[in-house]
This record gives C-alpha cells, sequence and structure tokens, in this order.
C-alpha cells in the first residue's frame, strides 16, 4: 500500500508510498452467521455514479478523463506506477478479482469460473478454472504458462527483476496445469490468507517472461492485452493515453468506442471542463463549490462571481482616478477596469459552460490520519502519545471536512479497514473517546505540569525525566523561557477567548465536569471499552495457544511498547492514567512543563495548493491540544518535501496524512505497523511504519491473520490487532476522504466509484431522450450547498 499525497489516492500500491491522501447496492449480509449484527456494517456513503441500463446508454462516443499525468509505466508492479497505470491496467488486462461496492473481492467472471482452495494439508492448493472464452488480444489463450511467469517475475528469486513488491508470490512453492489448459493449480510452501489479491492484474508472458520484457518493455507500451480496451497510442508530448475497443473481447462490448486519459494539472480542470477539454474529473471541494454556484445562479453568474465583489468605495476610487487630471494614472486605471471586464467576461462564460457539469460525491477508499512520532521527544512515552489522541475530538474534525459536502461525518473507527469491508470493526473503545480530563491526568501521569519545571527534588516522569539535568543556568533559563511562555499563553487565552469553537468547548466541558475540577479523580468513571470483547468474541473458535498468548499478555502486558500502570475492565493496557491519578485543575490555564522544558510538539503541514483542508483541520487539532496544555508550533512545508524530508525521515511530531484501505489488510497493512527494528547498519528499519511505534504482539497478531485459510478467524485477528494499534496511540483515524468527481451530464456508469472496481465497458453517455437517475446520490441541500464554499478537502 502507499500513502496518499493530500491530492491522489494510489493503488494497491508496489509497496506503500505516502500520500497527503474508488458504492451501489450492497449485496453483504447484515448479520454475521452467529446471530448477531456484522460488525463490518455498511459503507458509510454509496457511490455515486449514475447508474443506468446499458439498453439506455448510447453506442460509441469518446470519453476524455483527466488525470494528472502520463504515467511513466504501464507495469503496476513497479515503483513508479501511479493512479493512471492502475487505471489503464483496469481497462485492458485480466484480474482475477475485482472489488464490489463494500470493498470486499468478488470473483470476476470475465477471466475465472471459479478460484477456490481445494487442498490444505500437506500443503494449501488453489485451484483456477478459467473462462473458456479468455484470450490475449494475440488470440492466445490465457492460461497457466501466463501464471507462472508472473510468479517467478514477482517471487523475489530472481534480483534481475526490479519489482517494486511481491507480497504472497514469495509464498507460492509451484503453478503447474491442472486436468486441461483451462485449469491452473497454485500450490503454496506456506498458508496464505490473501490469496485472491494475487494475479490482479495478471500480465501476458510476454511481458512477464524475462528480466528485460519486465523492466523495460512493459513502461512504454503493451501489445498484449486482454480487456474491453486495449492500448492505442501513448502520446507523452501531447500528455495522452488513448484506448480503444478491444475486437478480441468477448465480454459486454464496450459501450464507448475510445477512452482518453488526458493530463489536466489538479488546479486546472475547472477550466478544461468549462472548455470541453475534458468530460470527467476529480477535482477539490473548492473547484466543487464553483461548479454548484454555476448551477444555482444561472441568471447572473456574474455577478456573483469573485472578480465582482468589490467594495463601493474600491468602485467610487476607481471612478475618480479613471477620470481624474493624473493621465498616467487615469490610463492605468482604465486599461485596470479593461482587464477585469474580460477577466470577468471570460469567468462568466465558464459558468455558463460549467451548467453542463455535475458534482458527484462519495467516500473515498482512503482515511485521513494524524501521526504521532513515537520514536523521541515528548511523543516516545505513550501516556503522553494517548493524551493527544483523549485531547481530540474525531467528530468535530470529520464533520469540519465532510459535512459542508453533504458527506456522512462519521469518523473512522479502524487503522485496517473502513465501515462495509469484511475486516472493518469500530475498535477506537481500545483507546477512548475524547476525555479533557483524562487527557490532562494521563500527562500528569508522564510528569507535565503546569506553570513551570517542577518543584526541587520532584523526581518526572517519562522519558524526559530519565535524562541528566542541564547546568544551573540553562535550567534558569529554561524555567524563564517557561514562564514568559506562560504570561504569552494567558494573553493568548484572553484574546481567543470569544471564539466560537474555543466557546463551545468550554460550554461543553462545564457541562460535564464536576464542580471542583481537583477533585476529579481518574478510575472511577469506569468507562468500559467493547473492542477486545468484540474481538474475542468473534474468535471463539481461536487456537488454544493464541487464547494462552493473550491471557498471559494481560497479566504481564510486556508486548505494549511502554504499557501504562492501568488495565482498565474491557480496555487494554495502559489506555487510561493509573487509578488514583488527580485531573490538574488548572492545566487547560496555560502551557505544561517538566524539567524546565515547555511541553511543545513540531506539527508539520503541507503548504501547497490542495492543501487548505488539512491545514484547517490541522489548526483545529493544535486548539484541542492547546486546551489541555500541549503547544503545537505547525511548521508548513512544501509539498514536494512533506513526505520525503519530513514523514519518511521522521522529523516531525505530528503530522497529517492518508492511507488507502485494502481488502487484504493482513497482507497491505503489515508493513504500516511493524515493530521498527534495528538494521545491520545501525539504522532503524522502519518498513513503512513512519510513527516508528509498534509492538511484538501486533505483529504476531498480523502474522496469525495472513497464515489461516479460515476466514472469520483471519478477520477476528485483524479486528484484535487494530486494538492493540489504537491502544498505542501511534497515529490516530480521523475521517474518511471525500471522493469529488466532476462529470459532463448525460456520462452514465461514471464518477465517485467509492469502493467499487470500475466497469469500463458500461460507461458511456445516455442516449437522446434517455433519462438517468432522477437525483445524484450526492445532491446537496441549500445549507450544504452554502457551507460548500469553504476549502474542505482533506
Amino acid at each position: 500500500m502507499t500513502p496518499i499525497p493530500h491530492d491522489r489516492v494510489r493503488p494497491r500500491a508496489p509497496r506503500r508510498s505516502l500520500v497527503f491522501l474508488a458504492a451501489g447496492v450492497l449485496t453483504m449480509p447484515v448479520l454475521s452467521g452467529c446471530g448477531e449484527e456484522d460488525p463490518a456494517g455498511r459503507p458509510v456513503a454509496e457511490q455515486d455514479i449514475a447508474p443506468a441500463a446499458r439498453n439506455l446508454v448510447a453506442d460509441g462516443g469518446t470519453l476524455r478523463w483527466a488525470v494528472d499525468a502520463v504515467p511513466e509505466t504501464l507495469n503496476t508492479f513497479q515503483a513508479d506506477a501511479d493512479p493512471a497505470t492502475a487505471r489503464i491496467a483496469g481497462a485492458v488486462l485480466p484480474s482475477m478479482y475485482r472489488l464490489d461496492a463494500s470493498g470486499r473481492p468478488e470473483l470476476n467472471s470475465d477471466y475465472v469460473e471459479s478460484a477456490k482452495v481445494v487442498e490444505r494439508e500437506p500443503r494449501q492448493v488453489v485451484l483456477y478454472k478459467l473462462n473458456q472464452q479468455a484470450v490475449w488480444s494475440d488470440g492466445r489463450e490465457i492460461g497457466a504458462a501466463d501464471f507462472a511467469a508472473q510468479w517467478r517475475a514477482l517471487s523475489g528469486k530472481d534480483s534481475a527483476y526490479w519489482t517494486a513488491r511481491n507480497a504472497g508470490y514469495e509464498r507460492i512453492e509451484k503453478i503447474e496445469r491442472g486436468e486441461n489448459d483451462l485449469e491452473v493449480r497454485v500450490t503454496f510452501a506456506r498458508p496464505y490468507a490473501d490469496w485472491k489479491s494475487l494475479f490482479s492484474p495478471l500480465y501476458p508472458k510476454q511481458v512477464m517472461g524475462t528480466p528485460d520484457s519486465f523492466n523495460d518493455g512493459a513502461r512504454k507500451k503493451l501489445k498484449v492485452t486482454a480487456g474491453p480496451f486495449a492500448v492505442k497510442d501513448i502520446d507523452r508530448k501531447g500528455g495522452e493515453v488513448t484506448l480503444t475497443r478491444n475486437p478480441r473481447w468477448w465480454g459486454r462490448t464496450a459501450k464507448l468506442s475510445t477512452l482518453v486519459l488526458r493530463a489536466v494539472p489538479r488546479d486546472e480542470r475547472v477550466e478544461a471542463l468549462a472548455g470541453d477539454k475534458v468530460d470527467i474529473a476529480e477535482i477539490d471541494s473548492v473547484q466543487a463549490g464553483r461548479i454548484t454556484l454555476a448551477h444555482r445562479d444561472k441568471k447572473d453568474t456574474g455577478a456573483a462571481g469573485p472578480l465582482a465583489q468589490r467594495e463601493s468605495a474600491q468602485a467610487l476610487r476607481s471612478w475618480a482616478i479613471a477620470h481624474g487630471s493624473d493621465e498616467k494614472a487615469a490610463e492605468n486605471e482604465i486599461g485596470a477596469r479593461k482587464k477585469r471586464r474580460e477577466a470577468l467576461a471570460e469567468y462568466t462564460a465558464q459558468q455558463s459552460a460549467l451548467r453542463g457539469i455535475t458534482v458527484r460525491r462519495s467516500l473515498e477508499p482512503a482515511y485521513t490520519q494524524l501521526a504521532l512520532n513515537g520514536s523521541d521527544g515528548p511523543l516516545a512515552d505513550e501516556r503522553v502519545r494517548r493524551a493527544v489522541a483523549r485531547a481530540i475530538d474525531r467528530e468535530k474534525l470529520a464533520e469540519l471536512v465532510l459535512k459542508p459536502l453533504g458527506l456522512p461525518a462519521v469518523p473512522v473507527g479502524s487503522h485496517l479497514a473502513l465501515a462495509g469491508q469484511a475486516a472493518y470493526a469500530d475498535s477506537s473503545g481500545a483507546l477512548g473517546g475524547q476525555d479533557t480530563d483524562e487527557a490532562r491526568a494521563l500527562l500528569a501521569d508522564a510528569g507535565w505540569e503546569q506553570g513551570g519545571p517542577l518543584a526541587p527534588g520532584k523526581k518526572a516522569a517519562g522519558a524526559e525525566g530519565e535524562q541528566e539535568h542541564g547546568s544551573k543556568d540553562a535550567k534558569d533559563s529554561e524555567a524563564k523561557d517557561a514562564k514568559d511562555a506562560k504570561d504569552k499563553e494567558r494573553k493568548d487565552s484572553e484574546d481567543s477567548k470569544d471564539s466560537e469553537d474555543s466557546k463551545g468547548s468550554r460550554e461543553s466541558r462545564d457541562s460535564r465536569e464536576p464542580a471542583d475540577e481537583s477533585t476529579y479523580i481518574v478510575g472511577q468513571d469506569d468507562k468500559p471499552s467493547d473492542a477486545d470483547h468484540d474481538a474475542d468474541h468473534d474468535a471463539d473458535h481461536d487456537a488454544d495457544h493464541d487464547a494462552d498468548v493473550d491471557e498471559k499478555e494481560g497479566e504481564r502486558g510486556a508486548n505494549l511498547a511502554q504499557d501504562g500502570k492501568q488495565f482498565k475492565p474491557g480496555g487494554v493496557p495502559g489506555a487510561y492514567a493509573p487509578r488514583g491519578t488527580r485531573a490538574p485543575a488548572d492545566a487547560a490555564k496555560g502551557p505544561l512543563a517538566k524539567n524546565g522544558k515547555l511541553l511543545t510538539l513540531r506539527f508539520v503541514l503541507p503548504s501547497g495548493p490542495g492543501t487548505e483542508a488539512l491545514r484547517a483541520v490541522g489548526e483545529r487539532i493544535a486548539a484541542m491540544l492547546d486546551r489541555v496544555g500541549i503547544r503545537t508550533e505547525i511548521s508548513k512545508v512544501a509539498d514536494e518535501s512533506y513526505f520525503k524530508d519530513h514523514i519518511a525521515n521522521g522529523q516531525y511530531d505530528l503530522a497529517l496524512y492518508s492511507w488507502p484501505t485494502s481488502a487484504y489488510p493482513a497482507t497491505d497493512a503489515r508493513p504500516i505497523y511493524a515493530k521498527p527494528v534495528p538494521a545491520a547498519d545501525g539504522s532503524l528499519n522502519v518498513e513503512q511504519n513512519y510513527t516508528r511505534v509498534g509492538t511484538d504482539r501486533v505483529d504476531q497478531l498480523f502474522d496469525q491473520a495472513v497464515a489461516s485459510l479460515d476466514e472469520s478467524r483471519t478477520r477476528s485477528l485483524i479486528r484484535k490487532a487494530d486494538a492493540r494499534i489504537w491502544a498505542a496511540a501511534g497515529s490516530i483515524p480521523l475521517y474518511q476522504r471525500p471522493q469529488l468527481v466532476a462529470v459532463r451530464t448525460g456520462l452514465a456508469n461514471a464518477g465517485a466509484f467509492g469502493f467499487q472496481t470500475p466497469y469500463y465497458e458500461d460507461m458511456g453517455f445516455l442516449k437522446k431522450g434517455a433519462k438517468g437517475p432522477a437525483r445524484p446520490t450526492g445532491e446537496q441541500s441549500a445549507e450544504q450547498r452554502s457551507a460548500e464554499q469553504r476549502p474542505v478537502d482533506g
């Protein structure tokens, strides 16, 4: 899996990379086998693609689809593969499984009639029975030779292949023909739960057969394909990839005759849509707001445009200059007024054209998280990490981003799946929800106190308390800094106490806190957590060995890094402050300090266009932390260095970025949460765990999950792992990312796909006179349309 830049989602990746980070009728059962409600639930938002029966869609036509760039490679297994690579592969190559509207794997009957585990002992054997009509574009049948070539290329045994990932393929022992040419037998050396993830996409043996063809041949062209479309031309200079119907395609004939992927920068997409250069494009919330405005203000779009919004005083001054005695000033002003009129005319024309564009909206299969770097500093102490988590109101953050877009504002409850996916369960109770008192108490237990350095002789808690004290002069200087910061904090608090957000927080806090706040004792609220209970209940049939391991861990808490002292009933070790810890009454009145050092965290955020939403969320989080005495220093950095120089290198305390979720979390999520281990050169091998927080027990649960062939047990183990990840508080899932797609009116079966793999052969334009859905599923109320003008694309 690949982290997501703030403006895009990557495919199931050539090894994960970070990103500032596609749902129809559900077929999943609502109830589990034991008669209880399925904790996976339903997707939070349905897909929005204007579904239409094929007989209502015209035959022929060209769909122009905006992409970020012409892909550098057409091989999805190479490191520089991007979303455009995945989109092309989805239209032109076979896949054994695809994702349904709930983000769950379903058999792709265009290529395979059945696929199942036929043997478990002594080795796992999967038997594929292929569709007898499935052929490559050169006329050759798809068969075992193609499966075997892909396995050898991706097994990791031949270093001549420059592969970016080999997850799952390294577990295969052999691939052979079955009883006939339509059967493929795959034998595994080790059991593999996520075998359905393999061979999707499947490349022909001509691509996978040799290192040269794999490394170079498939980068610029794909001569042999097997999908509803085929690659006709790649124009890198013109920024276009052209796909045309595959004449040998045996499935439903593609409605479109041509599919063009056109490179359009994200900040130019509204203009491209208005200029009839593209028909479908992912956009941000500001662009969506402009399209909504075009529909709402049909009578006088220009008057409502930003170029027309001039104050009367400005207009009067402009008139005075234009008609005054200073000829040069008058000439300049007249020229400026002409440019404004031309710009306004262009804006008005674009708004008129945008009335033929519709915004379709859903939620991406990805979520935005708050990452806490636990490698050093205050966040190396898990009590401080948990305090950060307990200080944050995730519901308010989800509302900030999603509510203005008319999307459900539901916080994400899992690191490893999203609602609707098979492995999903809300395990956030393992850490606990927003609770200011708990946050303050955890900080107090870690030795962070309000107002400056600790009293002489008093022992400090936490990682910093174990360090040697500096010189007296240094301590005096730090104490002065703490006092100055405290005075500034009080002034800042007084200056900002009228803000709506702070006011709301105080009112809600006052309504639930006891009159004498200093008498609050942590541990007497007895808030239960259902996360582990649910996971354990689902796993009643787990092996006795697993139960023994869990029981021992409950006794000693050895596998959670820096476990806390208290094990709440129904919770996990350390999720709450030890019983008897007081919640300091004055914690919110100023910053906290320990050993003369203020509790200040560096919050790194991207600064480029399209990241306004992340910055808004970051500023709201900073305000929430400020209320419990945690100061933040927000550092805005260039997008190109945000991940490479800061997240990947660990040069941050707090950061916001997104991860895509996978239908195969046992495989794809493990590198993100694996416990960092020392490398041979003395450095720390973090894989993709950029928070540097991990535990042995989480690693064990992933290993058990990926090796289980019992799907129910695999889900249970994944949910247990997620509860442990919550408890370690290395990252806090916030909200599912919004998916906004602008499409030309009349385009059917395309838009905001949500989880589902697109059906490229069904996309097209409605026939003349045919009617699509009466109302897009993402259509908004007047209140939501008004709120949409704020930038909220996190």
